[in-house]
């Protein structure tokens, strides 16, 4: 209990470590790199990455994983989900997650959502540029749909695809709304208004381009099933 209440980190002055975090949530602390210096991101990597394995680096751009890549043998980078993971390790993916794009220009979010869970262990199923525009091409996935464990739907513009998939499907819905569209879109504004005032039920929310919060929930909601599945059956005597 005394080792309980003063769980461990580690200060570098500039950030503190949360080296423990894998143990208790089973996923390693996860760097968001928007906002810090490149000598600060690399002094983390090289702390971090001797502590566990596939730890996340998000936003990070192609000079920082040039930099980290020099500090740190083992990692590699994801560029359109602007993902660096560090001393990645091949996991077993399980359940079924589908990623779902409304159009091209919302794959960067997508792929962050996708490389997520796919780096936390699922199995994930990308389906892109099928939005509200040319509907057919969204029905003519349904198959890909029908066998999700849950959905991450990715849109922009006015973000009906969200709506659309939430009122075909039986799994969870994770929309996420970006900010691609003409001035009138408000940088997303409109995407994430539409996805929150959504009449199909069973969506929920992320905030505007947050492609990783969508691919972290996604990944709970998937584990959360794969594990009642394998749940042994209870005897009803």
């Amino acid at each position: 209990m005394h080792q309980l209440r003063r769980l461990p980190f580690e200060d570098l002055g500039y950030a503190r470590i949360d080296s423990h975090r894998c143990v208790r949530t089973g996923v390693s602390e996860i760097i968001y790199c928007a906002g810090k210096t490149v000598p600060q991101i690399v002094g983390i990597a090289q702390r971090i990455s001797e502590h566990s394995h596939n730890i996340v680096f998000t936003r990070a751009s192609a000079e920082v994983f040039s930099a980290v890549r020099q500090a740190v043998s083992s990692c590699e980078y994801h560029e359109t989900a602007r993902i660096i993971v560090v001393n990645p390790e091949a996991a077993q993916r399980t359940g079924s997650v589908v990623v779902v794009s409304a159009g091209t220009s919302d794959m960067p979010v997508a792929e962050e959502a996708a490389v997520t869970a796919e780096v936390l262990g699922n199995r994930v199923n990308r389906i892109y540029d099928v939005g509200v525009a040319g509907i057919h091409r969204l029905l003519h996935v349904c198959d890909d749909l029908f066998a999700a464990n849950v959905a991450v739907v990715v849109a922009g513009m006015e973000g009906a695809l969200a709506s659309v998939v939430g009122g075909l499907v039986s799994c969870p819905v994770i929309g996420v709304p970006t900010s691609i569209g003409y001035g009138a879109s408000f940088g997303g504004l409109s995407a994430l208004l539409s996805m929150l005032n959504s009449c199909a039920p069973g969506v929920s929310v992320v905030n505007i381009d947050n492609g990783f919060g969508a691919g972290y929930q996604a990944n709970l909601i998937n584990k959360a099933i794969c594990r009642s599945q394998q749940a042994p059956a209870q005897s009803s005597e």
